[in-house]
């Protein structure tokens, strides 16, 4: 949806001093402007999410915990951003809090809601091309609404889980994944309790009653990524492959109990780097949320996991260490190399589910090929159910995590085990460096992994692979060719579930 051009100078002066007047005697909350609209930038499934006409560099997010998980945070949230539209308004994603304040540059803007933007009226300021700094004061409400995903209330604090347009229900910013930036988090918590979040700590200052812990990002990083902990919890050291700092996060209670998967981390980091090269970050690490919520997460350098995960004696061994490779997966697959768009979602979840498999089998959790067998038997019910795996169906309306389907999970592995039977293993696995080389740090689409695996090979594997991603139905399986796919609704589980393991959602 394109934005609001840019008024002529005389109207912008005009309005300029309307929106001031505005502020003076009502805090900033409305400008004398037309309505302002909700925008997008027109993704398939989300349209209204993310906005267009700048790109997001840095964020600097400021919260203030009270010391307790049922009361709003105080927040300053500073975004840098540069334009590449000439703006007459600016649109962020922010919704679930209320706004105190704007600044644009240093000096009051006029702002007002509209659907689930904060929309910005800033009067004379940058062109295009020109850099500009946003600073909004607000609050952050961890009570959930009418919306999922923001904060998760732990026993005993708060973490993350923005996936996948639940960012915007923490801070206000371009809440899509292909508007990377850098991040800067500082967590002021009373005494007692411990701040953790993507990246690398940079900084702790004490005060009376008070700590403040920093951390900055080394590599850009999509909104629905960010993660912050706070609770009473331990932060265990370790080192990983090549001296990677690694810090895991874990209910100080539970600490014993956790300990002998924790240290099973830097293995699994020299596994996937035998397959998919280098880790792509500066650290890694766990984090054991003391809550309910039946996923787990591939926040960036600080995968969010269930507690119970850790201490349920009934979960197999091989599955629970699966589990973890697979958000160590997405560290280089829908992290480091992020969806352009939420259809290329398969790609994010297809190599994570691979990888899972690949660990599983090694570990005693059955074999790669009977495990695609099966799936290959479902497909076919599971793109009736929710689209082919390049063009996932919407998600209803009210359930937006409703996209993360067995068709992306399960059928984007498919894909993978379908083009490494049709390319060979040494090519497919050449693929795989090349693919998050190419793209690291960076944004990537379904085309881009269509072309690469053509240059691969060495021959155009277009006609191969559309309709892999976008058939109604499953093309035959090279090599299998007494494989078949059933008709019917099948929705299978997105990994093998043990049976002591009790159902719940996914979005891993």
């Amino acid at each position: 949806m394109p934005l609001a051009p840019r008024h002529h100078a005389t109207r912008r002066r005009r309005r300029a001093a309307t929106a001031l007047a505005a502020c003076a005697v009502s805090g900033c909350l409305l400008s004398a402007s037309a309505p302002a609209d909700p925008l997008g930038i027109g993704d398939r499934l989300f349209p209204h999410l993310g906005n267009p006409g700048y790109d997001v560099l840095s964020y600097d997010l400021a919260l203030t915990y009270p010391g307790r998980n049922d009361r709003p945070l105080q927040a300053v949230t500073t975004i840098d951003a540069r334009l590449t539209a000439d703006l007459d308004r600016i649109n962020l994603d922010f919704t679930h809090g209320t706004v105190r304040s704007v600044e644009v540059d240093g000096r009051p803007a006029a702002f007002t809601g509209a659907g689930e933007d904060l929309v910005i009226t800033p009067g004379d300021g940058p062109g295009v091309g020109d850099p500009v700094r946003i600073t909004v004061r607000h609050t952050s409400d961890p009570v959930a609404g009418d919306r999922e995903g923001g904060w998760v209330r732990t026993a005993d604090g708060l973490a993350m889980a923005n996936q996948a347009d639940a960012a915007h229900l923490v801070f206000p910013c371009n809440d899509h994944p292909s508007d990377k930036a850098m991040f800067t988090f500082r967590i002021t918590a009373p005494d007692g309790h411990t701040a953790v979040a993507n990246g690398l700590p940079s900084g702790v200052d004490r005060t009376r009653g008070a700590t403040t812990w920093t951390y900055r990002t080394l590599h850009p990083m999509a909104t629905e990524l960010a993660q912050v902990s706070i609770g009473r919890s331990t932060v265990v050291h370790r080192a990983g492959p090549h001296g990677l700092p690694l810090r895991d996060v874990v209910p100080t209670g539970h600490r014993a109990q956790a300990e002998p998967w924790l240290a099973k981390t830097p293995g699994q980091i020299s596994w996937m780097e035998e397959r998919a090269g280098r880790y792509p970050f500066a650290t890694y690490g766990m984090l054991l949320a003391d809550a309910s919520t039946g996923f787990a997460l591939e926040t960036q350098t600080l995968s969010l996991f269930e507690r119970e995960m850790f201490t349920d004696p009934g979960l197999p061994a091989w599955y629970v260490e699966s589990i973890m490779v697979h958000e160590l997966a997405h560290q280089w697959f829908g992290n480091s190399v992020s969806p352009r768009t939420w259809s290329d979602l398969w790609l994010n979840e297809g190599h994570a589910t691979w990888y899972e498999a690949l660990y599983a089998e090694e570990k005693g959790g059955g074999s790669l090929e009977a495990r695609m067998k099966a799936a290959y038997a479902a497909s076919d019910g599971v793109r009736a159910a929710g689209g082919p795996p390049a063009a996932p169906k919407p998600p209803e309306p009210g359930r937006k995590i409703g996209i993360f389907r067995p068709n992306v999970y399960a059928g984007g592995a498919l894909v993978l085990y379908a083009l490494r039977e049709e390319i060979g293993r040494t090519a497919f696995e050449r693929l795989e460096r090349a693919w998050v080389t190419r793209h690291r740090d960076g944004t990537a689409g379904t085309s881009d992994v269509v072309r690469l695996a053509s240059e691969t090979a060495g021959r155009d594997l277009t006609g191969f692979l559309h309709p892999w991603l976008y058939g109604v139905t499953t093309p035959p399986m090279p090599g299998h060719p007494e494989w078949k796919a059933a008709a019917r609704d099948a929705t299978p589980a997105r990994r093998p579930v043990p049976p002591a393991h009790r159902p719940g959602a996914s979005r891993e």
